[in-house]
């Protein structure tokens, strides 16, 4: 007989949550990372810079009081939350991220495009084994920061968002093992396969949350005793790709629309980016970002994001890493306990 696990939606609590203390005088910092494949080496290398020229080296995870992270936004929080520096994470894309994403010569790049037509491309395998390299058997409940992560789970088709429990009412999660947290929120579809866990399916949270910055200000308020101004968040990109519908485009079928998830992508952060605005007050909210391109760098493509994205940080960095140290890195967040509880696992 085979298992039906529960929907994650059935335990859904129908009403508010009770709000825990925040001090009136104490800013709620929030750090959101875009997902973005290998390209995750420019928010990872943007937090090294501040970590190297205002933080002495300190984690630059120590400053926030929640982390949200989609994809690999998501491996890049799990990172932070477990004291590694931003330092310590862009070393682990750089120098594994061939491992992951493997170039290949042209013959073998060229199967790979023709076998992308009907089947992922990737070993998720590979990935799993240097992401457990990094975080062991630690799990969820383990984390120094509030987290949230975004992924999918395709068994019912709905969302599901991976937290820390940062409120009583989150227990579901603290078991999980932070790699398998990683593997959920990672499994780009036509890039790796479904990451099943618990009999459950999982797909890269980016195909509905690719931009987190409101799971985490929503998250914020409705679990702590806040004024919506007493947040401030600091969103990283992965750099976008424009996404334009010219003459030919407007009558294109299905193969001139075969680009359609990465505009639905750019679409969903520009508009909960826009839905923070309106919430918290543009003055509240920092974006950085690459500059839009015409020519983006594809999340698997190892190679122009290992030799393009730390510059790019760098010059991020001298435009405004002054304004961004002064408003988000002044002082230490308090410190976080996410103790697991004697709570059995929910399987």
């Amino acid at each position: 007989m085979n298992y039906e696990p529960p929907r994650r939606s059935d335990g859904t609590i129908q009403h508010c949550r009770e709000k825990l203390p925040w001090p009136k005088d104490r800013p709620f910092r929030i750090l959101a990372i875009d997902g973005g494949g290998i390209c995750g080496i420019l928010p990872a290398a943007y937090l090294k810079e501040v970590e190297n020229r205002f933080l002495q080296g300190a984690s630059a995870g120590h400053y926030f009081d929640m982390i949200a992270g989609t994809s690999t936004g998501g491996i890049i929080a799990l990172g932070l939350s477990c004291g590694m520096t931003a330092g310590d994470i862009l070393k682990f894309y750089t120098e594994r991220g061939d491992v992951i994403f493997p170039p290949g010569n042209i013959l073998s790049r060229a199967l790979r495009r023709a076998r992308h037509v009907v089947r992922y491309i990737y070993d998720e395998k590979a990935l799993e084994t240097e992401l457990r390299n990094v975080f062991a058997d630690r799990v969820l409940g383990e984390a120094n920061t509030r987290l949230v992560i975004p992924s999918f789970e395709g068994r019912y088709g709905e969302p599901w968002i991976y937290k820390t429990p940062h409120h009583p009412d989150y227990t579901k999660d603290q078991h999980e093992q932070m790699v398998r947290v990683a593997m959920a929120t990672a499994a780009a579809p036509t890039f790796f396969r479904a990451f099943e866990n618990n009999h459950y399916m999982f797909v890269d949270g980016g195909i509905w949350a690719n931009n987190p910055i409101m799971n985490a200000v929503v998250d914020a308020l409705a679990c702590f005793d806040i004024d919506r101004r007493q947040i401030e968040v600091l969103s990283l990109g992965c750099g976008e790709t424009v996404q334009r519908v010219d003459a030919r485009k407007a009558e294109a079928g299905l193969w001139g629309w075969r680009k359609v998830i990465k505009a639905a992508i750019r679409a969903q952060s520009k508009n909960v980016l826009g839905q923070a605005f309106l919430l918290l007050g543009k003055d509240h909210v920092v974006r950085v970002d690459a500059p839009d391109s015409e020519k983006g760098i594809a999340l698997d493509d190892y190679r122009r994001a290992r030799s393009e994205l730390p510059e790019v940080a760098r010059a991020l960095i001298e435009a405004n890493g002054h304004d961004v140290a002064r408003r988000f890195f002044a002082g230490s967040a308090e410190a976080f306990s996410g103790s697991v509880s004697e709570l059995e696992p929910i399987r």
